[in-house]
């Protein structure tokens, strides 16, 4: 479990194919400082396993369903990342409950810049538009936001300058994939509803 508060920048070091799957090597000095073989690291929202850890540098494997639901696919050698570690029964929860489980990926449609903030629209995918509200909580690419407005094919968001500085997001262009993943809340809704009809 995750609260969408990114902590570091990381930078992907390499990636390995292995038949259906892939290893991803991800440097992050603060995330891998206290990080062990089976933790949880949320890289650009997804969930990843730590393999090993090496000088500020962690492994995980990715299987074929996290290449093909996720746009960490589409990752290259240098490309930075969203990088939290898992949260603690101490931990704040700054964001909202993140799981790291991806719903689809979205792509930017849209960004016009404020003053020293940035509202972004993003295509949602196929599917996802009931679960999303406005003024209810999303991720993109690991990163808790705040729904600005919603209709049946976008939603918005507006990126203070915390955000555009220390995430991945205040250096995504328009037509760049990100990973979304719903508030879970709204799925258990959705799903207990209809098993009542």
């Amino acid at each position: 479990m995750f609260t969408g508060i990114i902590e570091e920048l990381g930078t992907v070091t390499a990636i390995e194919p292995a038949g259906d799957s892939a290893r991803l090597a991800v440097r992050g000095p603060l995330v891998t400082s206290d990080a062990a073989h089976g933790d949880s690291i949320s890289v650009n929202g997804v969930c990843l396993t730590v393999v090993d850890v090496t000088d500020g540098t962690f492994t995980a494997d990715v299987m074929r369903e996290t290449l093909d639901r996720s746009s960490l696919g589409a990752l290259a050698p240098g490309d930075r990342v969203n990088l939290e570690r898992a949260a603690t029964l101490s931990t704040r929860l700054g964001g909202h409950l993140v799981q790291g489980h991806v719903d689809g990926v979205a792509t930017i449609a849209e960004r016009v810049p404020g003053d020293q903030w940035e509202a972004v629209r993003f295509a949602l995918p196929p599917g996802l538009a009931r679960y999303v509200v406005e003024k209810g909580s999303i991720t993109v690419d690991g990163v808790s936001l705040t729904v600005t407005d919603v209709d049946d094919v976008t939603f918005g968001v507006g990126l203070i300058p915390t955000t555009l500085a220390l995430t991945t997001l205040g250096h995504k262009r328009v037509g760049d994939p990100v990973n979304l993943e719903v508030d879970v809340v709204a799925k258990y809704v959705e799903r207990l509803l209809g098993a009542r009809a």
